[in-house]
């Protein structure tokens, strides 16, 4: 058996570097992906609108003027609030389906190592 390859041997430390550097590379194409990436959250009814980069940097509001009432200041804000929570919702979404590939096989096991 040689050192490398075969069972129980030490894992081949050269090609452990080349996969760590390939999932670096995935890594990094995956997060310039995701903070290009905007998603956006409504709430009551399209009354307000979030918009959010994949990263969670809020980009904008906009507020539909039959949701402004003077009278009623708290139930803006808490459209506001869920406006931008279902936004949030929707990046964490978008950040799950753009990186889970690439974090999901960075685990130790996804690195060959045997017995992992």
């Amino acid at each position: 058996m040689s050192a490398g390859g075969g069972f129980g041997g030490q894992p081949n430390m050269q090609q452990l570097m080349k996969q760590a550097q390939k999932m670096q590379q995935q890594l990094a194409v995956a997060q310039a992906e995701l903070a290009a990436t905007e998603v956006t959250g409504t709430a009551g009814g399209g009354l307000v609108t979030a918009t959010l980069l994949g990263s969670g940097e809020l980009t904008s509001i906009t507020i539909d003027p039959r949701a402004v009432d003077p009278d009623d200041i708290e139930t803006l804000q808490d459209l506001v609030v869920a406006a931008v929570r279902d936004a949030t919702r929707a990046a964490g979404e978008v950040a799950a389906e753009k990186m889970g590939p690439v974090t999901g096989a960075a685990g130790l096991g996804g690195l060959g190592i045997p017995g992992l």
